[in-house]
């Protein structure tokens, strides 16, 4: 029953994605407001369709129905209800699925909070949401239905089928294959949802953009409309980002959180021309310049969500985070090509038309706009230098005919000088003005915040510090650092004179949350710096076969081998586990417990490294039981790093996702116009057919 129930709602939601479509254009071209009415109301509907089937699926997947197919590849029974809940997005079918309502519940927000204060986009915006949704909704409905059945014929054969094949009978398998080992992990149970409302949230301001290009507006309204959407969206894109480097640095087993794999870059690409979107726009809404590359911009992270989930599950390149094969692909490169050709020839036919021109020109090199512009172009590289690195294999392939592949040694190279460079940029940029800036002016700004800076260096000599790479790095984000809390600074004391020091804070924030939340959104990324630089440039590492007693020293911590135990979990995974005591001179600090969890009769990647991690402030003494290396009670192999100031990375990320938070929250006067609106409209608000 749950599986029908399955198939006919998202099959009818498909059916009122693309009327909506259709309704949606006929009635903007022909000035038609009931079909438009209509189109809304089709569109809306998506919603509680798509809520059905994915409250049918879990529950499902809680009950244990295996004659689901999705439910029996995904969930058994000894899963925690947990992991039985998050099965939704643990397979391809239930991730396309959870995609289809997150974009359907992205459209629908979005069409009810700028439906009466934009308009004239709302038809095209209509039909660009649902266009995207009813493109998923095919992929969902005919070549990746979660729906779908297991069916036995009486000579025992069994085939999966969306309905009952003529002579075949029910299969339902005593219990489930369960969910992929490496995806039973916190953080990787709430990475992909994250990441899928980050790609999904980036629909919407493609959404209005195209419908500014479709419908001739051009002004800033939406800007102004998809500011807050895509706010969030980077939010969520930016929490995916981190937690998947969480989930990466607990259970690969590398020692590190970032390896430049093609599926992470997939994720990074659109975060990067996303950022620098979120600073080239406001030079528009300031002084109406860039409205091409504004354009050119939210087309290409729109392009790059679509190029990173069709990487992620078409297989095309090889990581350790595509879990998915399947027959998606051509369908989705077909829409990737269709939505790059009608998305660049709008942008080309408006461009050519003089539509898009800039209301000022650039006045001098020296000012705010000018620093954004290079910022942006910086982001841009970095985008060309990871895009290049992640998919050179293919390209190589295809036009030598021999696959090569670029690691690490690659990507550090080549980005390392351009962040280096952002993070000068986010010193500077803040202190100069809008039109024009003098070098006296900005000298005099920058002059507190680079003393600081020398006295950073100096410490860093003081105690010791002789890498001159390090130095640097430290010096540059220093100097960032230094400039964001100087500006903070400057705004609570000018308010300080006529309130307490607390009150001035609040309140800065409080009629600033765009400029103040992205100073934090800034030391955020200056707090990740910090742990960036720390973690790379000083991480020690070691490798040694230890009998039990023995001991190994790394930095100041020396690690003493105990014993090795071997257990069976309760989900039958078998677990080794080897005891380790660590020492902080003659002080035992921690008792760490490293291991491998194998997971039998489990097909693709069934084991796992969870290391042994003692962490401070100050940096994770970080332990993995070698996986390759033979295990017995007389002798285990250690891998053992060293990361200064690896926690510093998640810190800061803490402190950029508040940031963001600062930055999207709803301005008083917005939420009062709404509120204004809601109640002058409370008449006509209510769904027209």
């Amino acid at each position: 029953m749950l599986a029908e129930l399955g198939i006919i709602t998202t099959a009818v939601a498909l059916l009122l994605a693309w009327y909506a479509v259709l309704a949606s254009v006929w009635g903007a071209q022909s000035g038609s407001e009931r079909w438009v009415y209509s189109a809304r109301n089709a569109a809306l509907l998506t919603w509680p369709l798509l809520t059905t089937a994915c409250a049918a699926m879990i529950i499902s997947q809680v009950n244990g129905d295996f004659h689901i197919e999705y439910v029996w590849a995904t969930t058994e029974r000894s899963s925690d209800l947990f992991f039985k809940l998050t099965a939704l997005w643990g397979g391809q079918a239930g991730s396309l699925l959870f995609w289809s309502w997150v974009l359907s519940t992205f459209s629908g927000a979005a069409l009810l909070w700028n439906w009466r204060s934009e308009r004239r986009l709302m038809p095209y915006v209509i039909a660009f949401t649902m266009g995207t949704l009813g493109f998923f909704l095919i992929l969902n409905v005919i070549i990746e239905n979660p729906f779908t059945r297991l069916w036995q014929y009486p000579n025992g054969q069994v085939e999966t089928a969306l309905f009952q094949p003529a002579g075949a009978m029910p299969a339902i398998p005593r219990d489930g294959r369960g969910l992929n080992p490496l995806l039973r992990h916190p953080g990787m149970v709430f990475h992909p949802p994250t990441l899928y409302l980050g790609y999904v949230g980036m629909v919407i301001p493609w959404a209005f953009a195209m419908a500014a290009l479709a419908s001739g507006e051009l002004s800033t309204h939406w800007i102004r409309a998809t500011r807050r959407w895509i706010l969030v969206a980077w939010l969520f894109l930016s929490l995916g980002l981190i937690l998947g480097g969480r989930w990466a640095y607990d259970v690969l087993g590398w020692g590190g959180y970032w390896g430049w794999d093609p599926v992470e870059n997939a994720a990074l690409l659109p975060w990067l021309t996303g950022t620098a979107f979120l600073h080239s726009v406001m030079i528009q809404e300031k002084r109406g310049m860039l409205k091409v590359w504004n354009m050119a911009l939210i087309i290409l992270t729109f392009l790059l969500v679509i190029l990173g989930t069709f990487s992620t599950r078409s297989g095309i390149v090889s990581s350790v985070h595509s879990f998915a094969q399947s027959p998606i692909g051509p369908p989705m490169f077909a829409f990737l090509a269709i939505s790059a050709l009608l998305s660049i020839g709008l942008w080309l036919y408006r461009w050519q038309r003089g539509e898009l021109a800039a209301e000022h020109h650039l006045e001098s090199w020296l000012s705010r706009e000018s620093l954004f512009i290079l910022n942006n172009l910086l982001f841009v590289a970095i985008t060309v230098a990871v895009f290049w690195g992640s998919y050179a294999p293919i390209f190589t392939e295809l036009f030598t005919g021999e696959k090569i592949t670029l690691g690490p040694p690659y990507f550090n190279s080549v980005t390392a000088p351009l962040f280096a460079a952002l993070y000068v940029l986010m010193g500077i940029a803040p202190l100069s003005a809008w039109g024009r800036t003098s070098t006296k002016r900005l000298g005099s700004a920058m002059l507190i915040p680079l003393l600081l800076t020398a006295a950073l260096v100096i410490l860093l000599v003081v105690f010791g510090m002789r890498n001159w790479m390090a130095i640097l790095a430290y010096a540059l984000v220093g100097f960032a650092g230094f400039v964001t809390l100087y500006e903070i600074w400057r705004g609570v004391k000018a308010r300080a004179q006529r309130e307490s020091w607390l009150v001035a804070a609040y309140r800065l924030f409080g009629r600033n949350r765009r400029r103040y939340g992205g100073y934090v959104i800034h030391l955020g990324v200056v707090v990740i710096g910090l742990g960036v630089i720390g973690s790379t440039i000083f991480q020690q590492e070691t490798q040694r076969t230890l009998a039990e007693g023995e001991a190994l020293t790394l930095g100041r911590y020396t690690m003493v081998y105990d014993q090795l135990t071997r257990a069976v979990a309760a989900d039958g995974r078998v677990m080794t586990i080897a005891e380790v005591e660590v020492y902080d001179g003659n002080q035992l600090v921690a008792t760490l417990r490293p291991r491998q969890d194998f997971f039998p009769n489990t097909e693709g990647m069934n084991t796992m490294t969870i290391a042994g991690s003692y962490s401070t402030l100050e940096s994770d003494f970080y332990v993995l039981l070698v996986a390759w290396e033979e295990i017995s009670q007389a002798g285990a192999t250690f891998k053992v790093y060293l990361n200064p100031l690896v926690n510093l990375v998640w810190w800061g990320g803490i402190i950029l996702i508040v940031g963001i938070m600062v930055a999207a929250w709803p301005e008083p006067d917005r939420l009062r116009a709404v509120r204004e609106m809601s109640t002058v409209g409370s008449g006509t608000t209510s769904l027209r057919v």
